[in-house]
């Protein structure tokens, strides 16, 4: 039987260094995506209590997805990788590799924020070629909505434009921002999934 979510979060929160494991716990106070943290909930926590925290503060679908932002952030990029091909072999359900999102990051893929937080994330950068190319939009809002990265009443309103360059447009010029980069890594996520030799292209694999 697969372990959960929540064991993979407390594995990879256990092999950090004491010093990474501190970065963490500041990081996620300092966190804006969703729910804040309270610091009482963090502070003289073990990494079993750090990773209740982020499951029932942002919910087994999207804490895989904050937990990866949050390593990249202090440099953790290894271990980013690891929790997401990891959490990928959880379930069936993708979430942000599979976990952040349920449809997002199924079979390992994963969320990229181009230098952490303080860089530009891959979904931005590459806007105008997702615009464009992107084609697997009803797919892509359908993981997007099971992922509550957008609520049924966006979803509707999109999947009633006619193109997939308009939906795509329309994604990008409201909800997607309103998301944040753990709504940005778990749309990644989801391209991955959907449109693996576009992002791989654009990632300048072969």
């Amino acid at each position: 039987m697969p372990r959960s979510i929540r064991m993979a979060l407390a594995d990879m929160l256990e092999d950090l260094s004491k010093e990474n494991f501190d970065k963490f716990c500041r990081q996620l106070l300092d966190c804006t995506e969703g729910p804040r943290v309270r610091r009482n909930k963090v502070e003289g926590k073990n990494y079993l209590d750090i990773a209740d925290v982020l499951v029932t503060t942002y919910t087994e679908s999207r804490a895989v997805g904050v937990a990866e932002t949050l390593l990249r952030e202090i440099g953790c990029n290894e271990d980013a990788e690891r929790l997401v091909e990891e959490a990928g072999r959880q379930s069936t359900k993708p979430a942000p590799s599979d976990p952040a999102s349920p449809s997002a990051g199924a079979s390992g893929a994963h969320a990229m924020a181009e230098g952490g937080c303080a860089g530009k994330h891959f979904v931005d950068k590459h806007r105008s070629q997702l615009i464009d190319r992107v084609c697997e939009t009803a797919s892509v809002l359908d993981a997007l909505l099971e992922n509550e990265v957008i609520q049924q009443g966006t979803y509707d309103e999109i999947l009633a434009i006619p193109t997939h360059r308009d939906r795509m447009r329309k994604l990008y010029s409201g909800p997607l921002n309103s998301a944040g980069n753990v709504g940005k890594n778990i749309l990644l996520n989801i391209l991955k999934e959907k449109e693996k030799y576009l992002i791989d292209e654009l990632m300048g694999k072969k």
